[in-house]
């Protein structure tokens, strides 16, 4: 009876997951003593907070069997916006909300590609990523946006218990949509589209209505991101939020969501980001030169997928 509720113990996906996070500390530890301090594990913590966030949106889209490429290029056009209004003398609450619009309409092109005019996901959101990137260069002409006003970088800055606000704000979206993904029925409905959408169309779920709102929130959520980011750097610059997308698809696939649609949890998403800021803040200490990394992380999104293919063959 033990070994039985064992086995059904590990059989959760968080599972292995939880227990990968435990040996790498223990092993990064033994290597490297000043790895398990307060400010290594603060620092881990912030650097995933960011990427958490946007992970909300993109755990989301990888449910309903979709994709981001742009969510990087969003969180960083969302900063400069912001910058653009405080040179027009716009104050910080209005500047937030018009930095947040401008990343919805984003979102809701990508949508609308997608889901209306059934453009494949990776190359519409591929070419909004150029697109958008190419229009923060146009609009800050390559220097980009500095010396925000000090009371809109305070909402990135502020601590609180010495933890800094953007892990706060991290933890309450995600258990906040933890909760609603898990148990509202509206939401449900992303699950059974990626699951079967011909099935879901025929049971009378809007599929386009909500594929357009997925890409909306999922961008919606790179512009919170890319806010509070801008906020804790003191302005913006051109290359902000470059490669983020990677990294937060990785982590959402190492957590558990499924690259073929209906499967996917917020706190597998969470699990999977922290492993990936794990896995970079053990190659600044260990000292891994800096293109060996992205080499690396690419192979980890890959084996990330590989194991997804081969758990769908398993069960199909």
């Amino acid at each position: 009876m033990g070994e039985s509720k064992l086995k059904k113990f590990f059989a959760i996906k968080e599972v292995p997951l939880l227990v990968t996070i435990l040996v790498a500390v223990v092993g990064l530890t033994i290597a490297k003593p000043n790895f398990l301090t307060i400010g290594n594990i603060h620092s881990i913590f912030l650097g995933a907070s960011f990427e958490l966030i946007m992970a909300i949106g993109m755990t989301l889209l990888l449910v309903l069997g979709g994709f981001d490429l742009s969510v990087g290029s969003v969180a960083g056009f969302a900063g400069v916006v912001v910058g653009i209004c405080f040179d027009n003398g716009i104050g910080v609450a209005i500047a937030i909300i018009v930095g947040l619009a401008s990343a919805g309409l984003i979102g809701f092109a990508n949508g609308f590609l997608v889901a209306k005019l059934k453009v494949n996901s990776m190359i519409a959101t591929l070419a909004m990523q150029m697109i958008i990137r190419g229009l923060i260069y146009i609009l800050t002409q390559g220097v980009g946006k500095p010396n925000f006003p000090e009371e809109y970088n305070v909402i990135g800055r502020v601590e609180v218990a010495g933890i800094q606000s953007p892990i706060y704000y991290a933890l309450i979206l995600a258990l906040i949509f933890a909760i609603l993904f898990a148990k509202t029925g509206w939401f449900r409905q992303f699950y059974f589209i990626g699951g079967n959408e011909e099935s879901a169309r025929l049971s009378g779920i809007k599929v386009d209505k909500l594929r357009i709102f997925a890409y909306t929130f999922t961008s919606l959520m790179a512009g919170v991101s890319g806010l509070l980011l801008a906020a804790r750097m003191g302005g913006a610059i051109p290359t902000q939020g470059q490669n983020m997308e990677m990294n937060v698809i990785a982590g959402c696939v190492i957590g558990g969501c499924s690259v073929s649609g209906g499967e996917g949890t917020m706190f597998g998403s969470f699990l999977g980001v922290i492993v990936m800021s794990l896995v970079i803040n053990a190659f600044n200490i260990l000292g891994v030169d800096i293109y060996w990394q992205r080499s690396i992380l690419g192979i980890i999104l890959l084996i990330a997928v590989l194991a997804d293919v081969s758990r769908q063959k398993k069960f199909a």
